[in-house]
């Protein structure tokens, strides 16, 4: 039996809408953010990732009225990303109602702000998204600005380095996979989780429950962040919990009340 890993919802948000793309690009709008975290924690999330794809692009962070509407009507962490840019736009998520903050652009430009946020606020609160695009066998590379720009760095010594400087866990994207609905990437998560001590959250490419079996079963991640399966109706979370039990993968247990 594996235990307690960890099912999240990940919402990319661009404007006012929930957006889904293939590989982070050709988005579409596939709702609103308020209704559906209420949906999924109804149906059973542990964790809501809401992230903002264009803040970082835009130079904006305007998520804050978004996280106090939501956290007010549910009651599992919440995590927010997108535009992160200073101790101040982690003090003002976090007072709106993030239980975490999660970075990725803005990290590769000022690391220290990692170390800083985690010195004040904990390192709990503290999650660093990569967006992994493979470069060669065994090669991945960190991207910034969603997908879009490059960073020529290495992803397992930038995963390292983020631990290093404070991180408490690690967001994991599959550019390649995103979207894609062709699974996760095993070999990549294995390697990163290897390489730190910290949780590492799998994301990118799930299309089924045998997909979210398979990378518990092979890479053993702390946690399995899933969207495109969740926003299209295959399935609820209730139903991938249960199939998961009888496969042997042990989630989390929380009860809403009515």
């Amino acid at each position: 039996m594996i235990n307690n890993v960890r099912i999240i919802a990940r919402l990319e948000i661009k404007g006012l809408n929930v957006v889904k793309g293939i590989q982070m690009e050709g988005l579409r709008v596939v709702g609103q953010p308020e209704e559906m975290s209420n949906r999924y924690f109804h149906q059973g999330i542990d964790e809501i990732i809401f992230s903002d794809i264009v803040a970082s692009l835009y130079n904006r962070n305007h998520l804050s009225e978004l996280v106090t509407k939501v956290s007010n009507k549910i009651f599992i962490p919440l995590c927010v990303g997108g535009g992160v840019r200073s101790i101040e736009n982690y003090r003002e998520l976090l007072r709106a109602g993030a239980d975490k903050i999660s970075i990725n652009s803005e990290a590769t430009r000022n690391p220290l702000l990692i170390e800083k946020a985690a010195n004040i606020f904990g390192s709990q609160c503290i999650v660093a998204s990569i967006h992994a695009k493979k470069i060669s066998d065994n090669n991945w590379e960190p991207y910034i600005e969603n997908g879009r720009e490059r960073t020529f760095m290495n992803v397992v010594d930038w995963a390292k380095k983020l631990e290093s400087l404070g991180a408490g866990e690690i967001l994991l994207i599959s550019v390649d996979k995103d979207g894609t609905c062709s699974g996760f990437d095993i070999n990549l998560i294995n390697l990163v989780k290897k390489s730190v001590s910290i949780p590492v959250i799998a994301c990118g490419g799930a299309s089924s429950i045998e997909d979210i079996y398979k990378v518990c079963l092979e890479a053993k991640p702390s946690a399995v962040a899933i969207s495109h399966i969740l926003h299209f109706n295959k399935f609820d979370i209730n139903t991938i919990k249960d199939n998961l039990l009888e496969k042997g993968i042990n989630t989390r247990k929380h009860y809403v009340g009515i």
